[in-house]
């Protein structure tokens, strides 16, 4: 049980206030409609008289619950599947602003191409790097899919410094799956792979993927060349100009050859369809993982209830357990 807005938990302490409020003589306050003066006496009617005042205050005490949204786990669970861990190192880099496949940059094309590849792979735990001129691990290997989907959609420019540090993305997707223990894992980079940043370079991350076991996929995302590119003018807004934006398919391929993968380039419809028939090949091995359900909204339960009490008592009211003897 979890309350998504518990800050509307504070309003219940006003329920006692209210109810000594509307408990008081007649002549010292108004009338308050739910409330019945007349309770005095003992025996079982007098009893379910005093019950049937409380009902307004039990709905009320539900509605302001339910305003706070208690929400319920639906489950957590263990799974267990056969799969590779993989990585995907995205890079988000300025030169993946140019927009070889206009009106798409090299970026949305770079994540369009990602997260196809997520859905075709359900049973393959999977993360995420970005990088430009520095890495970081945006989500770490899992099986909830459709969580990395959003981190992949989220990915933009900005998140880094400007700067393209391909070494760097593929050592921290490389340090992602250093743990892994299935014996098949595999980066798979999204790159124009023009590098020029990085404490570390690509031929070194790539040495380091292939002392772990870890072959590299290498997209090449762009066709280089003069190419349309978005400039941002402080006085004329952004504008489109021609420029030479080159990409690197040397070193991409081969970081792929060192490391046991292959290369592809994201403009080819076979692409993907290569990439997954590489890994298909792949040796699998059991994968446990822990999977969270969504949360249940408890709070449209609760208002039910404080109807049907606050109904209830508008009945009551009108039947023969408030008429005067």
């Amino acid at each position: 049980m979890r309350w998504e807005w518990p800050l509307f938990l504070i309003a219940l302490t006003a329920i006692p206030v209210l109810a000594w409020w509307a408990r008081r003589p007649v002549a010292r306050r108004p009338a308050v409609g739910w409330v019945r003066v007349s309770r005095g006496g003992g025996g079982m009617r007098a009893g379910l008289l005093r019950a049937i005042d409380l009902l307004p205050w039990v709905a009320l005490t539900l509605a302001l619950l339910s305003l706070a949204r208690p929400q319920q786990g639906l489950r957590q669970s263990e799974v267990e599947t056969r799969g590779v861990d993989i990585m995907l190192a995205i890079d988000i880099s300025p030169s993946m602003g140019a927009e070889d496949f206009r009106p798409r940059n090299r970026l949305f094309v770079a994540k369009e191409t990602a997260a196809e590849f997520v859905r075709q792979r359900p049973h393959d735990r999977v993360g995420l790097v970005g990088f430009a001129a520095t890495a970081f691990t945006q989500c770490p290997l899992t099986l909830d899919h459709d969580a990395l989907l959003e981190l992949i959609e989220s990915l933009d420019f900005g998140l880094a410094q400007d700067g393209t540090a391909v070494g760097m993305g593929l050592a921290t997707a490389v340090s992602g799956l250093r743990r892994s223990s299935t014996p098949s894992k595999v980066v798979v980079l999204l790159t124009d792979g023009e590098s020029n940043r990085g404490a570390i370079d690509p031929p070194t991350a790539a040495e380091m993927a292939r002392v772990l076991g870890i072959k590299v996929y290498a997209v090449l995302v762009g066709r280089g060349g003069v190419v349309p590119v978005p400039v941002t003018d402080p006085l004329r807004g952004t504008r489109i100009e021609m420029r030479r934006m080159d990409v690197d398919e040397t070193s991409l391929r081969q970081i792929a050859d060192k490391t046991g993968g292959r290369f592809f380039r994201a403009q080819d419809a076979a692409a993907l369809t290569g990439i997954y028939t590489e890994i298909d090949r792949l040796e699998r091995a059991p994968i446990r993982s822990i999977e969270y359900r969504e949360y249940r909204e408890l709070g449209p339960t609760l208002l039910l209830f404080a109807a049907a009490i606050l109904a209830l008592h508008v009945l009551l009211s009108g039947t023969w357990a408030f008429r005067v003897p």
